[in-house]
């Protein structure tokens, strides 16, 4: 097995990479580098407020690990506008909205570390995804490369094609290029 990588990294997946690797049955791949996970609690809600085919997996998963929950505004904005009875503002793009906040946080609470953004949606790919320099975005499939190269991982495809298996339409997004 290969040597854990350098500490002070935290990852933070988005709503994609969480359903795919539930899909594959994968999900403690997030911890195979040995950096603490933290789930945006909007994004959270994002995948476990429905009944889906990884909507009970992730939210398990989250429990068993005790995965700590990133506090937002953006969430509890959304909450308290449910609870008032008022129309929520549009779940589109909340959970890159909470994933953005908890980004820049980190960056201003502890700007030594480094923030490893999980993203399987083409729109993040884009340039207007802002995020502090002490933060990465890449994508699920570069993930799996990069377990891959590590010895983490026997093969990235693997892990993709087991997800397509199991009824995931797996984004196409090669990020980094």
């Amino acid at each position: 097995m290969a040597t854990p990588a350098p500490a002070g990294v935290v990852v933070l997946p988005d709503a994609g990479p969480l359903i795919t690797l539930a899909y594959a049955d994968a999900l403690d791949l997030l911890l195979k580098p040995g950096w603490p996970v933290q789930i945006v609690d909007m994004v959270l809600h994002e995948v476990t407020r429905n009944a889906t085919p990884t909507s009970e997996k992730i939210g398990q998963w989250v429990e068993r690990r005790s995965a700590p929950i990133v506090v937002t505004r953006t969430y509890q904005h959304y909450r308290a506008a449910q609870a008032a009875g008022e129309t929520p503002p549009s779940k589109a793009n909340l959970g890159e909205i909470a994933i953005q906040e908890a980004m820049h946080e980190l960056a201003l609470a502890s700007p030594a570390s480094t923030g490893v953004f999980l993203f399987e949606d083409h729109k993040i790919a884009r340039a207007s995804f802002l995020l502090p320099a002490n933060c990465r975005k890449i994508s699920t499939r570069a993930w799996l490369l990069f377990l891959e190269g590590k010895g983490w991982i026997a093969s990235a495809v693997e892990v993709e094609r087991a997800a397509i298996a199991q009824g995931r339409n797996f984004s196409r997004l090669r990020f980094p290029p």
